[in-house]
């Protein structure tokens, strides 16, 4: 029996009409076609499925069966309809994250939050533990976008500059480092260095600082979350080297002292990548431009 989905449209039709001429309007068809459509579905069911001298035109009990089937499916039709009118007229879609950035995701909670106020029907996501294959995960489509730190060339993908930030190092304001102006590479040496668990190679302080000098500090404490970070360091358990944005509203704080990386201190530019042909979807370029809009806030003023 091969049913298609007309014909389940038909069968609830008629139902809810009552009869073959007003199911015959409703669906944009001659009442003639109908009749012959539904003559061919009895054929290949084997059976009947109106009670033919009812009027209302009623169902038999394979009709029902029918029907049954049809209030189940094309609800679902109808929607998986409305989801693809929707991805082509750019009002609904995936938007999933990845961070190579801890930090940034203090940052990212309100660029999300005036994102899903402008476009509700994006299902959005986000993905802190990749192992730091985003880019690879991005060509997959695993994710939809990354921020990340790391600019390369890569086919197919896009890097938008979206702020520059300064790796900063925190202290407590009872360290004796805290008397100096600015930290070279030899002051980590007898300091417990607090940092994020990501790989050595994508921590601002090991790739700017310490790797090119040689220099491994007395200890290393990885602790995922900022707050803790911050509150170890108060407490002089060690050291932490954080992006400026995060600190700003401790500069002027007692517990804390905030020391550049050597004397000219360090630059570093954060990107969202994308995949090149997704700009042209107008919730992927708007959320771009919400981030680079909410970045302006993170300016450090020490």
């Amino acid at each position: 029996m091969h049913i298609e989905f007309r014909h389940l449209r038909t069968i609830k039709a008629i139902y809810e009409e009552g009869g073959l001429a007003r199911a015959a309007e409703r669906l944009y068809i001659t009442q003639s076609a109908l009749s012959h459509q539904v003559k061919g579905l009895e054929e290949q069911a084997g059976v009947e499925l109106f009670v033919r001298r009812s009027k209302p035109l009623k169902l038999s009990p394979a009709g029902i069966k029918l029907l049954e089937l049809a209030e189940d499916i094309l609800p679902k039709v109808e929607a998986l309809e409305d989801e693809f009118r929707g991805i082509e007229d750019g009002v609904s879609g995936r938007l999933h994250i990845a961070l190579e950035c801890h930090a940034c995701f203090d940052w990212l909670i309100p660029v999300l939050d005036k994102f899903r106020q402008a476009w509700p029907e994006i299902d959005v996501d986000i993905k802190l533990k990749l192992n730091f294959d985003s880019l690879e995960s991005l060509d997959r489509e695993e994710v939809d976008l990354v921020v990340t730190s790391d600019s390369q060339k890569r086919f197919g993908i896009d890097f938008q500059p979206i702020f520059d930030y300064s790796p900063t190092c925190l202290m407590s304001s009872r360290n004796p480092l805290a008397q100096k102006e600015f930290l070279v590479a030899e002051d980590f040496k007898d300091q417990t260095l607090i940092a994020y668990p990501i790989e050595r190679a994508r921590l601002d302080v090991f790739k700017e600082l310490l790797a090119p000098a040689g220099v491994e500090p007395l200890h290393v404490r990885q602790v995922e979350v900022t707050d803790v970070i911050l509150m170890l360091v108060a407490s002089n358990r060690g050291i932490s080297v954080l992006p400026d944005w995060v600190m700003r509203q401790l500069h002027d704080h007692p517990e804390y002292s905030i020391k550049r990386l050597t004397e000219n201190g360090c630059q570093r530019r954060m990107y969202i990548a994308h995949r090149e042909t997704d700009i042209s979807k107008p919730y992927v370029a708007n959320f771009i431009r919400i981030a680079k809009t909410q970045a302006v806030k993170l300016q450090y003023e020490p």
